[in-house]
């Protein structure tokens, strides 16, 4: 079957465009005003969209980009959850079935049997590095920033997050992960979070090859040299800072490095969440051991069902999304006051939905 309707439009228009053209689907995440946060709608659409094209023969590729000029996706509809963690949401909650969904997407983007492009210009964080750094081809542009910066908001990386950036060479993904530093298209393509760098005006006629012509043939024409990043030139403070056993020998390691860089990353991670820098630590550190994706993700759904029960989740997205007077009162205020009986609690066996 194939789908050339638009999702049935409300009040704010159709949220996922979904269109074939020539060899390709087309899918555009389509909430600029909100720099296309994910709804749980739109995951169910984008999910029905790579069932049908999975079937049909005359589909060879699939493209998935963001409308608007801001970027691909800021991530999940973060006022959503706000309002789901402050009634308590729990098992049964809107919030949780949302995630559940979109893991479930996270597994089947990675694992998708056709060329998944995916055009992550701008801006792209959490739920959208989720939709686009699990496929096969990755473009990035000089105006791309990639991150995950839940430890900001009192959550931890999910979306296969934790998956990624455990994988990512030294310790570089540590140091994303828990400062939630934007990585730039070098970045991007050093930490493995991308795989071509396009030039953002050449991303319309990119789209148009594809539709002409197999991914394999059209990338090698458009793919160009990234500006410099600037993970590269710190891998060496980063690399032995973020090796330290805990959170505190890393903030101590980056405070006497003797690098102003350094130092001023440990000022940073001291304004974030203690308890989702330890529980993040820890997932990345059980995320290398664990041997797929789906077991990640299942490992990240208990984290987030947890975190949503937290003071930590509400009092974050306050800080940052709701007031924004970006003056969170984290519980535990420090990272002394948070136990290793405290970060366990995240890791523990739940009733949850299956991620497989």
């Amino acid at each position: 079957m194939r789908l050339n309707q638009d999702t049935p439009p409300d009040a704010d228009g159709p949220h996922v465009l979904v269109r074939t053209e020539g060899r390709a689907g087309l899918l555009t995440l389509n909430r600029p005003r909100a720099l296309n946060a994910l709804t749980h709608a739109m995951v169910l659409r984008i999910d029905e969209a790579l069932t049908a094209w999975e079937a049909d023969p005359t589909v060879e590729t699939v493209v998935i980009r963001g409308a608007g000029e801001r970027g691909l996706c800021a991530g999940g509809d973060i006022r959503a959850i706000h309002e789901d963690a402050r009634a308590g949401g729990g098992a049964g909650g809107a919030t949780v079935d949302f995630w559940r969904d979109e893991y479930r997407l996270n597994a089947r983007i990675a694992r998708y049997p056709k060329p998944y492009v995916a055009l992550m210009d701008g801006i792209v964080m959490g739920g959208g590095v989720g939709v686009s750094a699990h496929g096969s081809v990755r473009v990035v542009t000089e105006r791309s920033r990639v991150a995950m910066p839940e430890t900001g908001i009192g959550f931890a990386p999910d979306v296969g997050g934790t998956y990624l950036l455990g994988r990512a060479p030294g310790e570089l993904g540590t140091h994303l992960a828990l400062t939630g530093a934007q990585a730039d298209a070098a970045d991007a393509l050093l930490t493995g979070l991308a795989d071509h760098f396009v030039p953002s005006d050449e991303l319309p006629r990119l789209v148009e090859e594809l539709t002409r012509a197999p991914a394999h043939k059209v990338l090698p024409r458009f793919a160009r040299t990234a500006p410099p990043g600037r993970l590269a030139a710190a891998r060496d403070w980063i690399d032995t800072a973020y090796a330290a056993p805990t959170v505190e020998e890393i903030v101590d390691r980056l405070l006497d490095s003797g690098v102003t860089e350094a130092k001023e990353t440990a000022a940073t991670l001291l304004t974030r969440s203690p308890t989702a820098l330890k529980v993040t630590l820890e997932a990345l550190r059980r995320a290398r051991r664990l041997d797929s994706l789906e077991a990640v993700l299942a490992m990240e759904f208990r984290l987030s069902h947890t975190a949503l029960g937290s003071a930590d989740l509400v009092e974050g997205i306050r800080a940052q999304v709701i007031d924004k007077d970006r003056s969170p009162r984290w519980t535990p205020a420090t990272l002394a006051e948070v136990t290793p009986g405290h970060v366990a609690a995240y890791f523990a066996e739940r009733d949850l939905p299956k991620i497989r």
